[in-house]
C-alpha cells in the first residue's frame, strides 16, 4: 500500500539534506473535493428550508384527504373537513368499507411499490442507513395517497408514519437533484422526515429529536442546523393553516407530584411491559399472514376485514381517532369504555398493520395506551379512595412511555407528549415513567425494537446508539510509535532486503520505513511495494532507498487528532504517517500506523469495560483462585 496516495511513474528523488515538499493542504491536493464547509452548511440550510415549507404543505394536503376519503366512504358527501368516522350511518357496510381500501393499497403495493406498505418509519431508516438515503420519487407520490385511502376507509392508522416518510422521500429527492453526498443526502432525508412530523403534529422540537434518534444517530452542527430550520418552518406552514394551538386541547391536569411517585413507578413498569408485548404481537400477526397460501396483494383486504367487525362493535377504532385521545386525555370516557378502546384499538391496529397496508402507527398507539394509562388511574383511584388520581394525567404520561419504549426513541417522545399539550407540569413524571418503560423495553427487546424489528427479519440490523468517537478525543501523540521505524538516506536497496529477509527486528515488522538524513531529518518513506518494485528493475540493489522511495509526504502532528490523521489515512489511501512538529516538517517525533489508531479504539474498549480498583475492597469471590 502506497503511503502517499498517487504517485507519478517517475520518483522524486531528494538529495540527502534538502528539504522535503511542504506537506500539502488536504483540501486542495484533491480535485473534486468539496467546498469549504461554511458554503455546504449554507446550502444544506437553504434547501432544508424550502424542503420545510414543502413537507407542511404535503403534510396539510394529506390531512385534507384524509377527510375527503373519510367523508366519501362513511358519509358519501364532498368535503375535504376532517372528520371522524366512529359517528357513521353505515350499519352493516361499515364492516365492507375498509376492505375496498384494503383491496386499492394491495393493488398499489403490488404494481406501484412495495415501499408504501407498513408504517413509514422503518422504510426511512432503511434508505438511510442502507441505500445512501436514496428513496425513488415513486414513494413520494404513492405513499401520501395509499395511507389516505387506507385511513379515509377506516384503518386505524395515523398520518404522521406517511408523513415522515413522505417528507423523508421529498427530502431525498432534493438530495439527489443537487451534487450531494451521501452524508448531505441523510441529512435532508431527515429534515423531510422531521418538517413532516413537526407539520402534522405542530411539535417542531420532538420533529427534530425524533430525526435524531430515529434517522441520524448522531449531534452534529451539520445535521442540527437544517432540521432545526426544516422543522420550524414546516411548523409554521401548519400554523398557517392549521392554527395556533396545540393538538389537543385539554383541560388542566393534576399530576400528583410527588405524592403519586410510587404508582407513576408503577405505572412505568405497567408502560415497558405493554410497549414489548405490542410489539411482539404486531409482528407475531404479521408472521401469521406470511403463512397465507394465496398472493400478498390481498392481505391488507384480508387485515381489513377484521377491523370492520371489529369497528362494527367498536366505532372508535375506525380512522384516525384524534377525538378520542381528546376525550381521553379530558377524562370524559367511563372506565368500561376505555377498556374497549384499549383493547379493540390494539388488536385492530396490530391486524391492520400486520397485514401489509400503509399507515401511521403513532397515533392509534397513543389511543390504546392513553386508554390504559387513564383506566390505570381509574383503578387506583377505586383501590386508593385517598390517591385522588387524574386519569387524563396518567392517559398522557402513558401514551407518551409506550411508543418512546416501544420505538426507543424515549426522549423524542417525553417532548411529544408535552408539546401536544403544552402543559409543563407533565415533563417530571414523563421523564420518570417513560425511562423506566425503556429499561423494561431494554430487557426483553435488547437488540430490536418496534421500527427495527422488520429491518433485523430482512437481515439488516441496526445499531441506535450514538456516542463520541474516541478518535475524535484522542491525540495522535497518546497512541503513536515513538520508537521510530528509520534507516540512513545513503542505504541501498539490496542492503535493505537482506536485513528484512533475515528479520532484522527494527526493519523487518514495519511494512514502511522512515527515511532520515545524515542529520536525522525527514527525507523520506520507503514501503515494501517500493522495494520490490526497485528490485525488480535493477536486481543488483545499488540504488538507494532515498530513490526508490517517496519524498512527497503526508504527515501528522502529535497535537492533531486521531480522526483526522485516520482521514488522511482513508483519504489518501496509506497506512502510516510520520509524525512530525509543526514547526520543522523535517522533526520527526513519531509515527503512526494503523495499529496506533486501533489503539485509540482499545482504550475506549478498556475505558467502557474494564473496572479499576475502588476505594472499597473488592469483595473476594468464592473459590477464586489466589
Amino acid at each position: 500500500m502506497s503511503t502517499t496516495g498517487k504517485r507519478t511513474a517517475k520518483k522524486t528523488s531528494v538529495p540527502a539534506g534538502s528539504v522535503p515538499a511542504p506537506t500539502p493542504n488536504l483540501e486542495s491536493t484533491i480535485a473534486d473535493a468539496p467546498p469549504p464547509a461554511p458554503f455546504r452548511m449554507l446550502l444544506i440550510s437553504l434547501l432544508s428550508a424550502a424542503i420545510g415549507v414543502v413537507a407542511g404543505i404535503v403534510a396539510f394536503a394529506l390531512y385534507k384527504l384524509i377527510g375527503l376519503f373519510t367523508n366519501l366512504f362513511f358519509y358519501h358527501r364532498w368535503s375535504s373537513a376532517f372528520t371522524s368516522a366512529q359517528h357513521n350511518h353505515l350499519g352493516w357496510m361499515v364492516i365492507v368499507t375498509p376492505v375496498i381500501g384494503g383491496l386499492i393499497v394491495g393493488v398499489m403495493a403490488k404494481y406501484g411499490t412495495s415501499k408504501i406498505k407498513g408504517h413509514g418509519i422503518p422504510e426511512a431508516m432503511e434508505a438511510v442507513l442502507f441505500n445512501r438515503s436514496r428513496i425513488a420519487p415513486r414513494v413520494a407520490i404513492l405513499k401520501p395517497i395509499s395511507a389516505a385511502i387506507a385511513i379515509g376507509t377506516g384503518g386505524p392508522f395515523g398520518a404522521e408514519g406517511p408523513i415522515i416518510q413522505t417528507g423523508g422521500a421529498i427530502g431525498s429527492l432534493v438530495g439527489q437533484t443537487f451534487h450531494t453526498t451521501a452524508v448531505e443526502r441523510k441529512v435532508l432525508l431527515a429534515c423531510g422526515a422531521a418538517a413532516g412530523m413537526s407539520a402534522t403534529f405542530n411539535t417542531p422540537i420532538a420533529g427534530v429529536i425524533l430525526a435524531i434518534e430515529l434517522l441520524l444517530f448522531e449531534f452534529k452542527s451539520r445535521s442540527f442546523i437544517p432540521l432545526v430550520i426544516a422543522s420550524t418552518l414546516a411548523t409554521a406552514v401548519h400554523m398557517q393553516l392549521l392554527g395556533l394551538g396545540p393538538m389537543f386541547q385539554v383541560n388542566p391536569m393534576d399530576f400528583a407530584i410527588p405524592r403519586a411517585l410510587p404508582l407513576y413507578l408503577v405505572l412505568g413498569l405497567i408502560c415497558g411491559l405493554a410497549a414489548v408485548g405490542f410489539s411482539k404481537l404486531l409482528y407475531w400477526v404479521e408472521d401469521q399472514f406470511d403463512r397465507l397460501p394465496f398472493d400478498e396483494m390481498w392481505w391488507p383486504a384480508v387485515g381489513a376485514l377484521g377491523l370492520g367487525i371489529i369497528g362494527f362493535f367498536v366505532p372508535r377504532v375506525l380512522g384516525v381517532g384524534y377525538d378520542t385521545i381528546g376525550d381521553i386525555l379530558n377524562a370524559a370516557l367511563a372506565w368500561k369504555l376505555l377498556l374497549i378502546v384499549m383493547l379493540a384499538k390494539a388488536v385492530a391496529l396490530a391486524v391492520s398493520l400486520g397485514s401489509g397496508t400503509s399507515g401511521g402507527l403513532l397515533a392509534p398507539c397513543f389511543m390504546w395506551s392513553a386508554a390504559m394509562g387513564g383506566l390505570f388511574a381509574m383503578i387506583a383511584n377505586h383501590f386508593l379512595p385517598g390517591a385522588h388520581l387524574t386519569p387524563g394525567a396518567f392517559a398522557l404520561v402513558a401514551m407518551g412511555a409506550v411508543f418512546g419504549a416501544a420505538s426507543r426513541a424515549t426522549f423524542t417522545f417525553i417532548i411529544f407528549a408535552f408539546e401536544i399539550t403544552r402543559d409543563y407540569n407533565s415533563v417530571l413524571p414523563l421523564m420518570l415513567v417513560s425511562v423506566i418503560a425503556d429499561g423494561i423495553a431494554m430487557l426483553f427487546m435488547p437488540n430490536s425494537s418496534i421500527m427495527t424489528e422488520k429491518l433485523a427479519r430482512r437481515g439488516l440490523h441496526v445499531h441506535q446508539d450514538y456516542e463520541a468517537d474516541v478518535l475524535a478525543q484522542t491525540k495522535v501523540e497518546e497512541t503513536m510509535d515513538r520508537d521510530l521505524p528509520a534507516i540512513p538516506a545513503d542505504t541501498k536497496v539490496g542492503t535493505l532486503a537482506e536485513r528484512i529477509a533475515r528479520h532484522d527486528p527494527v526493519v523487518a515488522r514495519h511494512e514502511a520505513l522512515l527515511i532520515l538524513d545524515e542529520t536525522g531529518k525527514l527525507s523520506g518513506i520507503i514501503t515494501r511495494g517500493d522495494l520490490l518494485r526497485a528490485l525488480a528493475q535493477d536486481p543488483s540493489g545499488e540504488m538507494s532507498v532515498l530513490e526508490v522511495g517517496s519524498s512527497h509526504l503526508i504527515v501528522t502532528y502529535p497535537d492533531e487528532l486521531v480522526s483526522e490523521a485516520a482521514s488522511k489515512m482513508l483519504r489518501y489511501d496509506i497506512g502510516r504517517l510520520p509524525v512530525v512538529d509543526r514547526a520543522d516538517h523535517r522533526k520527526t517525533i513519531g509515527y503512526l500506523s494503523r495499529s496506533g489508531v486501533m489503539a485509540a479504539r482499545l482504550r475506549g474498549f478498556h475505558d467502557e469495560n474494564l473496572r479499576e480498583p475502588g476505594w472499597f475492597p473488592r469483595t473476594r469471590q468464592p473459590n477464586s483462585e489466589n
